[in-house]
């Protein structure tokens, strides 16, 4: 199965639409860390993350992981966990997954910069929520009830082409 975003706003899932929204810079094919652009490529869906205690464990055939308080994505080029989960260390510049707001309690990992990671590349490259469509930092996001259903119609090897 494949997942295409189109007009930068819309992600097609065989006859599905879904509206969406992507980083603030639009989309490029060169990214680098801390842009807000929306990398250009083909990924591969990761695990999904989510916060148990806000929703129930959605119906998917991706691997699922419970987010816990100490869960951060380090997006420090001088670390070597770069673009990896780890067990937050404030001397590191990270991304917080269990967060106060709503963005992270869904969140799809993409294969970007993950195989043979380059730091400096991009990191934390996610499919997460929105409520408004507003721009996001790189990732795309999408409302709760259009990535649950999204869940339920992609697998393992579900593919994402963003171009």
């Amino acid at each position: 199965m494949i997942i295409r975003l189109k007009n930068k706003d819309t992600l097609i899932v065989d006859q599905f639409r879904f509206k969406c929204c992507i980083g603030k810079n639009g989309l490029k094919k060169n990214k680098v860390e801390g842009d807000f652009s929306t990398p250009k490529g083909k990924f591969l869906l990761e695990n999904l993350y989510y916060r148990k205690d806000k929703i129930l464990k959605p119906v998917t055939k991706l691997g699922n992981i419970e987010i816990k308080k100490e869960f951060g994505w380090c997006t420090d080029i001088k670390n070597n966990l770069y673009n990896k989960r780890f067990k937050i260390n404030k001397k590191f510049k990270h991304e917080k997954l269990f967060r106060k707001d709503y963005k992270y309690d869904l969140l799809i990992v993409l294969s970007y910069n993950r195989k043979k990671i380059i730091k400096g590349k991009g990191s934390a490259i996610f499919i997460h929520l929105t409520k408004n469509y507003k721009a996001t930092a790189g990732c795309i996001a999408l409302k709760k009830n259009d990535l649950l259903a999204l869940l339920k119609v992609i697998d393992k090897k579900t593919k994402i082409i963003i171009n």
